[in-house]
């Protein structure tokens, strides 16, 4: 077994290896950019490489800069992660050709599953069942038009070197397939450096099965059994669990049995995950299941896989990198109970998901030791710590929450639980829609699919402070209407800080006292005798962030000054946070309906469209592809058309 491992990676993932490597006894490097200096992953390490500037395309994707890293601190492998470098071959063969052990698959491997296209010709030639559409060489728009409209909209573009639902788009009408493939090709050649897509037929209830597997240098591959990946917002994976509802027996041998063939016809060797897609519309049913990619590298989601079958896929890849066979064999790997997983996104759902940005000021994870009584366990795998600050250069994901239970009900509460214990302040978190996701009706009877989200987006993204969330804030903030205006002691008699109405012998005082909600002027009726104490943290004097299942509510009992008056209603488009234009469809004078894009701005590994607010003309567009703008600047104005001379 080597002595030490560079993990050439930020974050989670680097903090996730770094954990078994020192099980192990394994000396651990990571290395970091200049946004990273302070990172958790840094701090963790043994010893940490400055290798560039906060752009990833500067630091943690060039090649050359992580192996010499690599060369100058001895380290005997190299385990990429996931994203980045983690499948590119041509990485793969020059750590290699260095003499450094490469903690993942043989280069020819990745190759051949690292492109769509390819990876679906050969799965068909080893009788692998794949989804319908196109795969060919011809890229032009003509050719990439006509075969979308002989496959028959719905329809799916997706980056062929693609991956985490970048460069993927789901597009339903013909007249808009042409702003699909060039939205899919920018994604593809900013996020993998090539702009080629295939189409697929779109499955109307389509259902994300996965299957882990494993291959080792002696010709053995296994599987660990299949993860359902269904919940997902936009392509990405929000939550996942193992093993996947309502998939029997005959079914699942079936499933597994493909992704292990899929796995042999390359040659496979260390973790890798077969992609299934599954037509739900009746089940799932094997002859309804069918082969969508692999991906070659650990998944995000491997730790429920890891739950239900005991092992450590990270030590697994250890042990076979360093040329051990796989520790078990395929009639020793079981299904023990129940695991789901949450991804922590710091992102507003109540502003259309956009990413937040920021320092972590407030970070309370559950399981935490201020927050002792959680009455479940949890493992959370995290790159983030209170203080610390969540860049624009980066994937918005800080955490993942991870729960075990004897039956997928528990294990769904427990989860909801955890989340609901979520407490991040200022930057926006997912946590109360991750809480609403799993408490949701059609979630615990396991009726989902790819597009559950977005057809209970509205009630999903609904968050509200409850009566009882009411009174314990009540209680909770430092009034500063006291005595001398001096902030009271939350527990203070009532009748020293607001007014008592209906007073009755041997009752509780009736008593009112006026809240600003998140700025929102509210009243409420105190109930003396209700205990409804729950956590909250005061940022500043005269209020109070009050949490309740894993969102944050801003309480005082003044009204806020210098409000924010809410989105421009004068038609201008500002910028959500810092990022680049990567196009600008429309121009000055052009008429436009509500939804058209205007402008499109590229932050965080995604592209996010600034569309017209309502029908009307475009009075001007201040910016140009390319340029870099800063967060709150003004990229165009749309006159709606009745304010028209």
């Amino acid at each position: 077994m080597f002595k030490s491992v560079l993990v050439a990676n930020r974050g989670e993932i680097a903090c996730r290896v770094f954990r078994t490597a020192r099980a192990m006894g394994i000396r651990t490097i990571a290395v970091y950019s200049e946004a990273d200096a302070d990172a958790l992953h840094v701090r963790e390490a043994d010893e940490a490489v400055l290798i560039g500037p906060a752009a990833a395309r500067e630091s943690y994707l060039v090649a050359e800069k992580v192996l010499q890293a690599a060369k100058d601190t001895g380290a005997e492998a190299i385990h990429p992660g996931y994203g980045f470098l983690s499948e590119n071959a041509d990485f793969a063969e020059a750590v290699m050709a260095a003499g450094i052990i490469w903690i993942g698959p043989k280069p020819d491997s990745i190759r051949a599953m690292g492109l769509k296209d390819a990876a679906k010709k050969l799965m068909i030639e080893a009788g692998v069942p794949v989804t319908p559409g196109y795969q060919g060489e011809d890229q032009s728009d003509e050719t990439l038009t006509a075969e979308a409209n002989r496959i028959g909209f719905p329809v799916l573009i997706k980056a062929v070197a693609g991956g985490g639902g970048k460069g993927m788009k789901k597009v339903d009408r013909a007249e808009d397939f042409a702003d699909g493939l060039a939205s899919a090709r920018r994604e593809g050649q900013s996020s993998f450096g090539d702009p080629r897509v295939l189409i697929e037929s779109y499955i109307t209830r389509p259902r994300h099965i996965e299957v882990q597997v494993f291959g080792d240098s002696h010709g053995t591959v296994v599987h660990l059994n299949e993860r359902d990946c269904s919940l997902q917002r936009r392509h990405q994976k929000v939550i996942e669990e193992a093993p996947a509802p309502g998939m029997d027996q005959a079914t699942r041998d079936a499933v597994t049995a493909a992704a292990v063939r899929a796995a042999k016809a390359v040659n496979y060797q260390g973790a890798g995950t077969i992609e299934f897609i599954a037509d739900a519309s009746d089940g799932l049913k094997a002859d309804r299941i069918w082969f969508m990619e692999m991906n070659t590298r650990l998944q995000v989601e491997h730790p429920v896989t890891e739950a239900i079958t005991g092992v450590d896929l990270v030590e697994w890849q250890f042990r076979v990198a360093a040329g051990e066979p796989i520790p078990l064999k395929q009639d020793e790997i079981g299904i023990n109970g129940w695991a789901m997983e949450a991804r922590l996104y710091a992102e507003d759902p109540a502003n259309g998901f956009l990413p937040s940005i920021g320092r972590l000021e407030h970070f309370v994870l559950p399981g935490d030791p201020r927050r002792p009584y959680a009455a479940y366990d949890v493992r959370i795998d995290t790159g983030v710590m209170q203080g610390g600050e969540v860049s624009q250069f980066y994937d918005p994901m800080i955490a993942k929450l991870i729960v075990h239970g004897n039956t997928r009900e528990a294990a769904a509460e427990a989860l909801a639980d955890a989340a609901g214990d979520v407490e991040v302040w200022p930057v926006k978190t997912n946590a109360a829609f991750l809480v609403n996701c799993l408490e949701h009706p059609r979630f615990v009877s396991g009726d989902v699919d790819t597009g559950f989200i977005a057809a209970e987006e509205a009630v999903l993204t609904t968050f509200t402070l409850s009566d009882h969330g009411l009174q314990g804030a009540a209680r909770e903030v430092r009034f500063e209407d006291g005595i001398n205006g001096v902030g009271r002691d939350p527990f203070a008699p009532w009748e020293s800080w607001t007014e008592a109405a209906g007073l009755r012998l041997n009752a509780s005082p009736s008593l009112k006292q006026t809240l600003f909600v998140d700025g929102v002027r509210t009243v409420i009726e105190i109930d003396d005798a209700i205990a409804a104490q729950h956590s909250h943290f005061e940022p500043e004097r005269g209020t109070t962030i009050y949490f309740e299942s894993g969102a944050p509510f801003r309480v005082s009992s003044l009204s806020p000054r210098g409000a924010a008056a809410g989105p421009a209603s004068d038609g201008s488009l500002r910028a959500p946070m810092p990022g680049k234009i990567v196009a600008a469809p429309a121009v000055a004078g052009d008429t436009v309906a509500k939804g058209a894009p205007i402008v499109v701005l590229e932050a965080m590994k995604m592209e996010h469209a600034l569309v017209a607010p309502f029908d009307g003309v475009v009075q001007s567009v201040s910016v140009v592809v390319g340029d870099q703008v800063g967060d709150g600047v003004v990229l165009a104005v749309v006159t709606p058309v009745e304010s028209l001379p």
